[in-house]
């Protein structure tokens, strides 16, 4: 599963999920791609911090298919210095510890600034490692994402080099 970490629409982490989606299809691996601007608005209400949990059947398909992945590739711009906050919604909402305890991940991180997301990628890999995900080592930085994307479509050939690696890195992992 590719989780496109943002509730922003459009969103260039979208743009960069779709790029791997794009890429494991061209492998002949199906993968399927989670945008975080579908996470239901009411998930606070009925089921995030409610006891007994409210029925919520936008939530339950999202919980189903994260159930039954057993990968996760992690596409993470950075809000203020670290992920964001829907992405930890995201993982709080999830049924714990079955949901995500054993399962492995890799993460890639985009920033408009110059550090590329990296203490997002530190502070997400604390909260992975507490889950019981075990994660990939190789995390990819992309900077000044805006001047290497354009119309939706990555531009710069390294970072399309590192994208090929890491998932190369993913599917022996």
């Amino acid at each position: 599963m590719i989780v496109a970490s943002t509730s922003r629409v459009p969103s260039r982490s979208r743009w960069v999920a779709e790029h791997y989606q794009q890429c494991l299809q061209a492998l002949r691996i199906d993968a399927d791609l989670m945008a975080l601007d579908r996470v239901p608005y009411n998930l606070l209400e009925t089921t995030l911090y409610r006891n007994p949990r409210q029925p919520n059947t936008a939530w339950d398909s999202i919980q189903q298919r994260v159930h039954t992945a057993q990968k996760f590739i992690f596409i993470i711009p950075e809000y203020n210095g670290s992920f964001p906050g829907i992405l930890k919604v995201w993982i709080d909402a999830l049924e714990y510890p079955g949901s995500l305890r054993g399962k492995k991940a890799c993460m890639l991180g985009l920033s408009d600034g110059t550090q590329g997301s990296a203490l997002a990628m530190s502070h997400f890999a604390d909260v992975l490692n507490y889950a019981g995900v075990h994660t990939l080592a190789f995390r990819p930085r992309f900077i000044q994402i805006g001047k290497n994307m354009s119309a939706g479509v990555l531009e710069n050939s390294d970072y399309l080099k590192q994208i090929q690696i890491q998932i190369d890195q993913f599917i022996t992992f």
